[in-house]
């Protein structure tokens, strides 16, 4: 999420109350996820497993639990809770702006573009040239869709992140501040649900099919001509890259890769990252010719024993 002004380290310490390390003057463009962060931004990090990897990232601030050696070039922020100051600088910067209208009169719709009845489009919306949207679609804010777009029914864009921190009295609820993006020419089918990234985008790249009731996670980036069948889940942060295939019931985890050009057969447990050009079957997933000659050998294997 970048700020539309960009910001020094006091300017931030002052907003969330904590001490820093580095030039008060040292100027800070945005906050992001660590495995989507860039110079200029926080990454926030609450958790001993995952310092080095934040003070390594290519973040340049970091909003820390803990003093620590502070990186050549980089600052710190130190916090006692970095979750909670991460929300605070998310809700300062992008705070929630309650509709007043179905269609927000500061969004944009391009030329030849349908909006069918009881669709609901928020703040800052952009949508390309010759859309369709159908009924009772509902984007939220900031989403931006690109040119030749189709969305069907009861679709949902930009839904909060599922990312919640475990606390002695419940959940608290990582804000989202991120967007939804569609590129050219993508389709999405019926009763859909696309969440958008916690600080960064959700991106569907050009030329993407969607079939009905897919669930697409926070921060996931999905390249140009995947086909994605119904029933699918796919969690936050996976990267599917160009003219994959994914048919019915897939279940993908959080952070995984599918390489460029492979095929996920239905029902598939997409438990770990997987290379392109290649077909996948089962769970825990393996290539699906593989998989298929196990199934048959485990098969075989019980008739001869019930045959003994």
């Amino acid at each position: 999420m970048k700020f539309k002004t960009p910001q020094t380290l006091s300017q931030i310490a002052d907003l969330t109350n904590s001490e820093f390390v580095g030039d008060p003057n040292f100027i800070i463009t945005g906050i992001n996820e660590i495995h989507v962060v860039n110079k200029g931004e926080i990454v926030f990090v609450d958790h001993p497993k995952y310092y080095t990897k934040a003070l390594n990232s290519l973040a340049t601030t970091i909003l820390i639990d803990k003093k620590v050696d502070c990186p050549i070039g980089k600052t710190l922020l130190i916090s006692d809770d970095p979750f909670r100051d991460f929300n605070k600088i998310t809700k300062h910067f992008n705070p929630f702006i309650a509709a007043t209208e179905n269609i927000s009169n500061n969004s944009t719709v391009g030329e030849g573009s349908i909006i069918q009845p009881n669709v609901f489009i928020g703040n800052n919306v952009t949508i390309g040239k010759n859309c369709l949207i159908h009924p009772n679609v509902t984007i939220y804010d900031n989403s931006i869709i690109g040119n030749n777009v189709i969305i069907h029914a009861n679709t949902v864009l930009g839904a909060d992140a599922f990312y919640y921190k475990n606390r002695s009295d419940g959940f608290d609820k990582l804000i989202s501040g991120g967007r939804v993006i569609l590129k050219d020419n993508v389709d999405i089918g019926a009763s859909c649900t696309i969440d958008k990234g916690v600080s960064g985008d959700t991106i569907i790249g050009e030329g993407t099919k969607i079939d009905n009731q897919v669930h697409i996670g926070h921060d996931t980036i999905i390249g140009e001509r995947c086909l994605i069948a119904s029933q699918t889940g796919i969690s936050g942060c996976v990267i599917i890259e160009d003219r994959v295939t994914i048919w019915g019931q897939v279940g993908i985890n959080s952070g995984v890769s599918i390489g460029e050009g492979a095929v996920i057969l239905g029902q598939t447990g997409v438990t770990k990252s997987v290379t392109g050009g290649k077909s996948y079957f089962g769970t825990p997933i393996a290539e699906s010719r593989e998989k298929l000659k196990e199934m048959a050998e485990i098969k075989r294997f019980l008739k001869d024993r019930k045959n003994s």
